[in-house]
């Protein structure tokens, strides 16, 4: 999957927003919750600023250059600021790449340090490619059932969505807990594998196998 889509989870008390192609964080949106929350006006600027910062992100670009590890060898990337159709305005956003945004956070508040550490090497980005590539499969494998409709696809999906999370919604992917998102993959792959071996052979019948789960999985009979 190759969307850069923004992913919302929980950081101790705050939200952080985190991209999925490139997995840079979006630096704005912590340091506002925790300005707010504390009533104070700490800036991304005074951040940037500082000796030890330049000096770590002049590190990190030239090894990343070295080693090919930075998206376009940025540490940072900002950003711009933008007005939609109905004239409201965005402000650009500071993205930062996982290692500066936790010394971003170790400069906001040093108890982040567990949480953000915790959070960027948690596997979440991973199983969010792998529900996409399991996806593409599945519906592969859809192509080859009696009786599809041309409805078939968002069906399908959709009832994914209701084994899965009890609920069906256009964003349940991006706020999805790691848990989900595996049992998301397992699903796809299962599906996929039924279809392939000629376990269903229809799409009725797979509707009607996707039924039996959702009712397996949240008791519902």
């Amino acid at each position: 999957m190759k969307t850069n889509v923004p992913m919302i989870r929980k950081m101790g008390q705050f939200d952080v927003v985190q991209r999925t192609k490139d997995g840079y964080f979006n630096a704005n949106v912590l340091l506002e919750q925790w300005n707010k929350t504390n009533s104070m006006k700490k800036e991304i600027g005074h951040f940037l600023s500082l000796k030890s910062t330049k000096e770590f992100i002049e590190v990190m670009e030239e090894k990343a250059a070295r080693n090919h590890e930075l998206p376009e060898h940025q540490a940072f990337k900002k950003s711009r600021a933008s007005t939609d159709k109905k004239g409201k305005k965005t402000p650009g956003a500071y993205w930062f790449h996982p290692y500066l945004f936790i010394d971003f956070s170790m400069w906001i508040n040093p108890k982040f340090k567990y949480d953000v550490i915790k959070f960027v090497y948690d596997q979440l980005i991973q199983y969010r490619h792998e529900a996409g590539d399991n996806y593409v499969q599945l519906s592969a494998s859809l192509s080859q059932l009696s009786g599809i409709p041309p409805t078939g696809y968002k069906k399908v999906a959709v009832a994914m969505q209701w084994i899965v999370f009890d609920k069906k919604g256009t964003e349940l992917r991006q706020t999805a807990s790691q848990d989900q998102l595996n049992q998301l993959k397992e699903l796809e792959k299962k599906l996929s594998f039924a279809i392939d071996m000629g376990y269903i052979e229809t799409f009725d019948q797979l509707i009607s196998e996707m039924r039996k789960l959702y009712q397996m999985k949240n008791k519902k009979f």
